[in-house]
């Protein structure tokens, strides 16, 4: 398992595009950690992420 993923990757493994990845960046629901120049995405990030979808799904059933 991969700790961190680059930008693209992390969007590929949500199914989203780039700019929507950046978007949710942008407003907190993902952090991120910054090496040198390259912005990564810790996998518990997107784990926590998805959790947080399915039980916002469930809250609304």
């Amino acid at each position: 398992m991969t700790l961190l993923l680059e930008i693209e990757e992390a969007a590929h493994e949500l199914r989203i595009r780039r700019s929507k990845l950046y978007g949710l960046l942008a407003s907190g629901a993902l952090g991120s950690v910054k090496i040198g120049r390259r912005r990564l995405i810790p996998q518990e990030q997107l784990t926590a992420y998805v959790a947080r979808l399915q039980e916002e799904a469930l809250a609304g059933r």
